[in-house]
């Protein structure tokens, strides 16, 4: 009684799991199929394409070719050419003063042209400035020297002892080393006795030698007291080791 009454049931998952090995191409090879090398089933000839237990003739829209898939549509666009709602390719619009790109799927402007909506435009070169790989913006740069002002490249001003940076942002020009920028010129660093140049941005552009420091624009002998040694930067003191500094002098701790 129990096998008579699964037997319904069994019928019925057979019959679902047939077109299920079918659709995976499992089972016995149809028409316009080969089985496959390694492992069980079969595989789709060339220019078909798996539709239930089937192999079906692939209709192949102009300007495409088969793909050896068996599965989705079962073919592409060839280069210069994209997929329209699955069934046909249509041409890529390539634009004039424009080029195709390796990949096939999209196009490029000619050097000497920038993109502009769907359109290349000729890039105004002004004087002294040159063209740029960069596809956004002007499309151009200013010759070393100058800077880009308005739709032109004016000349950049340096005073004496200056020098241009280069750099795309910030100053344009900065003083040569011993000079210091005071209102748009290059003044000498007047470097006091005891004292040499310091290149750091802050500051006066000097700085004592050790054993003296900064009093005003000179440089003051460090006075160092008993007990205690010149610090890391070598322009002030500090305690040694088990003394405390108490009035100006270093102590026994307690």
């Amino acid at each position: 009684m129990r096998l008579a009454n699964a037997s319904p049931l069994v019928g019925l998952l057979i019959c679902l799991t047939l077109p299920a090995l079918a659709q995976d191409g499992s089972g016995s090879a149809p028409a316009n199929a080969q089985d496959r090398r390694f492992g069980s089933g079969w595989n789709c000839d060339i220019g078909y394409r798996i539709d239930g237990g089937d192999c079906l003739l692939i209709d192949l829209p102009a300007n495409a070719y088969a793909t050896g898939r068996s599965y989705g549509t079962g073919w592409a666009c060839r280069r210069g050419f994209e997929e329209v709602s699955g069934v046909t390719c249509a041409a890529i619009f390539v634009p004039e003063n424009a080029f195709l790109m390796s990949s096939g799927y999209d196009w490029q402007c000619e050097r000497g042209y920038r993109q502009f909506r769907e359109s290349c435009v000729a890039i105004t070169l002004p004087e002294h400035a040159f063209l740029t790989e960069d596809r956004t913006g002007s499309g151009w740069v200013c010759d070393r020297g100058f800077v880009a002002e308005a739709s032109g490249c004016s000349p950049i001003a340096v005073p004496g002892n200056g020098y241009l940076t280069n750099a795309k942002y910030g100053a344009a020009w900065a003083c040569e080393r011993g000079f210091a920028e005071v209102d748009g010129r290059c003044d000498a660093i007047a470097i006091p006795d005891n004292a040499f140049l310091d290149t750091r941005s802050s500051g006066p552009g000097w700085r004592c030698e050790r054993g003296y420091k900064a009093t005003e624009n000179a440089c003051s002998e460090v006075e160092v007291p008993e007990n205690a040694h010149l610090d890391r930067d070598g322009n002030s003191w500090r305690c040694d080791r088990g003394f405390q500094v108490a009035n100006g002098q270093c102590v026994l701790g307690r």
